[in-house]
């Protein structure tokens, strides 16, 4: 088993799906790591597709007209945010077990911030660098050229 500080985690995401790739050694090939992998269906759907099924509707108070409240959360984003969350969480206990030395999170801006903001204390002081690309739908044998 290589030595868990010497392995490279690279996280390839967007808002609604993820994979971990690892790299032992400083030039080592890309392999996955484990059953790291993350999808969430809700992510993809448009807004009007995710959250509530109608919205709630109210009366006017001048007359007995009725009107559809518009929602105060953006179902998708909220959708995305907590797809993030539970990335960040895989990677914070992946981070404690020690099966890391360094992460490197490749993502949209937006996701990147979403994890970036998620990530606990241990996954934190890991990442040693940020690609803000959408790397996620390139197969893995084309990455390294992307990675740098």
């Amino acid at each position: 088993m290589p030595n868990e500080d010497s392995t490279t985690w690279f996280v390839i995401a967007d808002g609604a799906k993820a994979r971990v790739l690892a790299r032992h050694g400083g030039a080592g090939p890309l392999e996955p790591a484990s059953e790291l992998c993350f999808t969430e269906a809700e992510a993809r759907l448009p807004s009007r597709d995710v959250g509530a099924d109608r919205p709630g509707r109210v009366h006017e108070s001048a007359d007995t007209a009725r009107h559809a409240m518009e929602p105060r959360v953006d179902w998708h984003r909220f959708a995305k945010q907590q797809f993030a969350k539970s990335v960040a969480a895989a990677l914070e206990a992946a981070a404690q077990a020690k099966r890391f030395g360094q992460l490197v999170l490749v993502a949209p801006p937006r996701t990147l911030g979403d994890l970036r903001q998620a990530l606990g204390p241990h996954a934190a002081a890991r990442v040693a660098g940020e690609i803000a690309k959408d790397l996620t739908n390139l197969p893995d044998h084309d990455l390294p050229a992307h990675l740098g």
